[in-house]
């Protein structure tokens, strides 16, 4: 097993795609390991990982929750590895929730300990829990992405949208409040971006499956916003906040009341774009909203070249 320091030594991180990613957020996953590939980085999937336990548990049993998180972080540990990348929010904070339980309270420090022995997993050590966006960040930066540009943005302005859970508690990835590094990154990248104050308002969450007018309603204040502020697409780092503001623009449109299509992007794709990946490896043929401009962006022919 190569040790933590040489798996972060060479660029390498561990890898945690969660459900979504498997399943309806595919695309962020395809797009994610392509942009990881062009920076260089290397992206070694989490063997035998499992349900990272989620935020519903949590509120239900928040003990077993933290267990299933705690199994994951044992993997990680066991491989060596200090530095797990969980791209969906939900994921994201379930295990750094799983590591700031056991550190702070007792009862769930021994009950993880108990559950990693009998597992024959060792503790968690220092696995860190990292998003993209902040590796994409602190690892790499806004000097060296704008180096490894190499064609110009085909579209218009995007939106930055981070929703609730990923800058929330723990600020770790961006500040809860006005974050901007997905902006700082983005216009570093030749991606111009607009002013968006609701870039943390809730997308309307599992509302959308459970009291579906209210999440469609919080979906559409955010398209809406989007839209006035000049934004001709929106782009996301949570595969939930996706899916609700892609997947139900037809009733967003019926309730606003006007005409609003608008892509909606993960970070990745986009990034990716301008480094040179091609639409597919990127999933953006999966995009529902804003068909008319995925194709004028994406299907002509790709100015390839320096960037300024």
């Amino acid at each position: 097993m190569p040790t933590s320091e040489g798996l972060r030594n060479r660029g390498r991180y561990l890898y945690f795609p969660g459900c979504a990613l498997k399943g309806t957020a595919v695309a962020y996953e395809e797009s994610l390991l392509t942009l990881f590939r062009l920076l260089g980085l290397a992206l070694e999937e989490l063997t035998d990982w499992n349900c990272c336990g989620a935020t519903s548990y949590m509120s239900i049993d928040d003990r077993s929750a933290c267990i299933l998180a705690a199994r994951n972080l044992g993997l990680a540990q066991q491989c060596g590895s200090h530095d797990v990348v969980a791209p969906c929010s939900a994921c994201y904070l379930a295990l750094r929730r799983c590591k700031d339980y056991v550190e702070r309270y007792p009862q769930f420090r021994q009950a993880v300990s108990e559950f990693l022995n009998d597992a024959n997993l060792p503790p968690m050590g220092q696995v860190s829990v990292r998003h993209p966006l902040e590796v994409l960040y602190s690892d790499v930066g806004p000097d060296r992405l704008r180096e490894r540009v190499t064609r110009p943005w085909p579209g218009g302005p995007v939106a930055c949208y981070y929703g609730c859970q990923v800058v929330r508690p723990y600020a770790e990835v961006d500040r809860p409040h006005r974050p901007e590094r997905m902006g700082e990154l983005l216009r570093a990248a030749g991606i111009p971006t607009v002013d968006f104050p609701l870039a943390t308002k809730c997308c309307g969450g599992t509302h959308i499956g459970t009291i579906h007018p209210v999440g469609v309603r919080l979906a559409s204040i955010l398209i809406r916003e989007a839209a006035r502020r000049g934004a001709q697409a929106i782009v996301t780092v949570c595969p939930l906040c996706q899916f609700n503001l892609d997947v139900y623009q037809d009733e967003v449109q019926r309730e606003a009341g006007e005409a609003l299509s608008l892509p909606i992007f993960y970070l990745p794709q986009v990034l990716g774009w301008v480094l040179g990946a091609d639409r597919t490896s990127l999933g953006l043929q999966r995009g529902i909203g804003g068909k008319r401009r995925l194709t004028e962006w994406f299907d002509r022919p790709a100015e390839v070249g320096s960037h300024a």
